[in-house]
C-alpha cells in the first residue's frame, strides 16, 4: 500500500513547493499594460531633467569585408560590423542613406588596411581610436550632427 501512496505524496509536495516558489518569486510590482506608450513619457522627463539627449543605435544591414594585402596579394580578410549612434528619429534615414554610407566607410576602411592598420596587434586600443574617428568623421559628413558615434561592434581577421 505504501508503494503506491508514495509517489502520489511526492507528486502532490513537488507541486506545493512550486506553487509556493512561484509566490513567492512574483515580481512585487505587476508589468506595465502598455510598455509602447510609456517610453515616450519616460524619454520626455529623462530629457526635462537635462540629462542630455537620447539616442538610438543602427545596426547596418551586412558586414564590412576588407582585404589586406601583402606583397601583391590578399594575406588576411577583416570582417567588421558597425552601428551608428543617432539622434531619435533618424534611423529610417540612416537606411535610406545606407549604399552611400557602406561605399564611404569601405573607402575608409580600405585605407585603414592599405596603411598598416589591420596588421599585427590591429585591435590595439589607439589603432581603434583612429579607426573609429575615421567613420565617424565620414558619416559626419553624410549626415551632419545626427550621427554622435560609429560602434565596432564586431571584428575578425582571418589569416591565410
Amino acid at each position: 500500500m505504501l508503494r503506491k501512496l508514495l509517489p502520489v505524496l511526492l507528486v502532490l509536495v513537488g507541486c506545493g513547493a512550486g506553487a509556493a516558489a512561484g509566490v513567492f518569486l512574483r515580481p512585487s510590482d505587476p508589468p506595465a499594460e502598455d510598455a509602447a506608450t510609456d517610453a515616450p513619457e519616460d524619454a520626455e522627463a529623462h530629457a526635462k531633467e537635462g540629462a542630455g539627449p537620447l539616442h538610438e543605435y543602427v545596426k547596418l544591414n551586412n558586414q564590412f569585408v576588407v582585404p589586406v594585402m601583402a606583397e601583391g596579394r590578399v594575406s588576411s580578410l577583416v570582417v567588421m560590423s558597425l552601428s551608428l549612434e543617432v539622434t531619435p528619429g533618424q534611423v529610417e534615414r540612416v537606411y535610406e542613406m545606407e549604399p552611400k554610407l557602406r561605399d564611404a566607410m569601405l573607402q575608409v576602411l580600405f585605407d585603414h588596411a592599405n596603411s598598416g592598420g589591420f596588421n599585427g596587434s590591429f585591435t590595439d586600443g589607439a589603432n581603434l581610436v583612429l579607426l573609429r574617428a575615421a567613420l565617424l568623421e565620414t558619416a559626419l559628413r553624410i549626415f551632419g550632427k545626427d550621427v554622435t558615434d560609429v560602434l565596432i561592434v564586431d571584428i575578425v581577421r582571418q589569416d591565410n
